[in-house]
């Protein structure tokens, strides 16, 4: 649902006793002032028929939690230590001025919830700023299967053009809400492999819930005039020429490149309406621009892509995979025994493979000293900070042990052993980089010096005093905190409050290794 790799995914889990009703929470980075949360609920029903709805009681506590957990002055009580960890997370966001957005989703293999449940979410009262959404086994087919093509007929209206271009043939119209909302409830995410933003609910963007007021007003005929429309690419489209308006087009392996939000907004609205029992309005459509480009010239599509994306954040991870660093680190880490997932691959990552994604912020905490940022400015990794992190001088030696030892300190925070201290939890970037620190006094060398050449031996040191850097990695933060804090009692909200800061990246320069 939210296109993670298994790594965070783990992360997101909450299940078991004292979870509050939530199974799994997700939270992205702030952007304008606002963060994104998505809670997920999930009921199994022993009934192969598929027709028992969510249970009311599952929604029920779904609202007390999200009524709880988003409130800083209320107490909590009994939960779990993993949601505890992400609920202290959300509400130091919350007491720094951050608006949450939330993204609730109820899972299971039946039907979507009953109209008891629905006046319950209704006497909630939550608002715009709680978006409710039911995932069940089709929904999840659907995604298993979204890599198979799409063929499918566009239907326009009114007047449109169509040119040939540069070996590539362009079409521009106007199509009706409607169409996109059948279009995205038949092939849903399957429409959206070649989009790098793919969609991120209601919650936290303000386009997407002033698509959804237009859609809903008593003027959705100028929705065509508030949109800026959609981009979508084909291998080949085949349209009557003779009509003068209102085309049929029938498109082959159709993706949206621009304009999935668009979409999937629509298809959301359309799903509210039928529940009020109305449809979307026949007056509003918006904008499509449709390219047939070359089936074997992928770079002309990333750059579409891009352009096209550029008006909102873009997850950039894609687009870079191709630059030569890039490239370069895959060959080098490769003769190191490893490798280097520069492009996103479906099958579940081994031992010995490395993703950009995470490369990028064990670089960055352990050899840049920036473990704030490794941590919480993910969105930037490959925007503003990719010089920082891919310097010219970056090697794959450098990439592996920055790896190496990040994953050790992730290993602790996922999976806390018995006798470490809470910080752990937050401190995972902070931890790689102190021990990073240790690494290098014991082998008598700067980040620089590390290359293939004693590749080997920083490996090996690794892997025979990995726990002990981690150790001491620990009282160096521990002493950090005390230098920071005092003797006085810090709280769960203080401590995720204070390593999302930088302030005590000083305190730990003054710190000896």
């Amino acid at each position: 649902m939210l296109d993670l790799d298994v790594d965070e995914t783990f992360d997101c889990l909450t299940d078991g006793g004292g979870d509050f009703g939530v199974d799994a929470i997700h939270l992205t980075e702030e952007i304008d002032g606002e963060f994104g949360v998505t809670l997920f609920q999930g009921k199994y029903k022993n009934n192969l028929e598929g027709n028992s709805n969510f249970e009311q009681n599952g929604i029920e506590a779904m609202i007390n939690a999200i009524r709880h957990i988003f409130d800083p002055s209320t107490h909590l009580g009994a939960i779990n230590t993993r949601l505890r960890c992400k609920v202290e997370q959300a509400r130091s966001l919350i007491r720094d001025g951050f608006i949450p957005r939330v993204r609730a989703i109820a899972c299971n293999n039946g039907l979507t919830w009953n109209m008891d449940a629905q006046a319950a979410i209704n006497r909630a009262n939550f608002g715009d700023q709680v978006l409710w959404e039911h995932a069940n086994h089709d929904i999840l087919v659907g995604i298993l299967q979204r890599t198979k093509p799409v063929t499918e007929t566009l239907r326009l209206t009114g007047k449109a053009l169509v040119e040939d271009l540069n070996f590539s043939r362009v079409c521009i119209g106007r199509i009706p809400v409607s169409e996109i909302a059948t279009l995205m409830k038949t092939h849903g995410e399957r429409l959206m492999e070649r989009n790098i933003r793919r969609y991120p609910g209601l919650h936290g963007n303000r386009v997407n819930e002033g698509i959804r007021r237009t859609l809903r007003s008593n003027e959705p005929a100028n929705f065509y005039f508030f949109n800026n429309g959609l981009t979508l690419v084909c291998d080949d489209f085949i349209y009557n020429a003779l009509q003068s308006s209102d085309f049929q087009i029938k498109v082959e392996n159709l993706q949206i490149v621009n304009g999935a939000q668009t979409c999937m907004t629509i298809f959301l609205t359309a799903e509210e309406l039928l529940r009020d029992g109305k449809t979307l309005p026949p007056e509003a459509s918006v904008l499509v621009r449709l390219y047939k480009l070359p089936k074997d010239n992928e770079d002309i599509v990333l750059q579409i892509t891009h352009a096209t994306n550029s008006q909102n954040p873009v997850d950039m991870k894609d687009l870079r995979a191709n630059d030569a660093r890039q490239q370069q680190l895959e060959q080098s880490i490769q003769g190191l025994g490893y490798t280097y997932r520069r492009k996103r691959v479906d099958a579940t990552p081994k031992p010995t493979d490395i993703t950009t994604g995470a490369a990028a912020e064990a670089i960055l905490a352990v050899w840049r000293q920036a473990p704030h940022q490794a941590k919480f400015f993910t969105r930037e990794h490959f925007g503003k900070l990719y010089d920082t992190i891919f310097t010219e001088s970056l090697n794959g030696t450098q990439v592996v042990i920055a790896m190496l030892l990040y994953r050790i300190a992730e290993n602790h925070r996922r999976r806390p052993h018995e006798h470490d201290p809470l910080f752990v939890r937050y401190a995972s970037c902070f931890i790689a980089m102190q021990m990073g620190r240790h690494l290098l006094k014991a082998l008598g060398i700067t980040p620089g010096g590390l290359d293939h050449r004693n590749f080997a031996g920083a490996r090996q040191w690794v892997e025979d005093q990995g726990e002990a850097y981690f150790q001491a990695a620990c009282r160096d933060i521990n002493t950090a905190l005390r230098a920071l804090y005092g003797n006085q009692e810090i709280s769960v909200q203080q401590l995720s409050a204070t390593f999302r800061r930088g302030d005590l990246i000083e305190k730990l320069r003054q710190v000896e290794v």
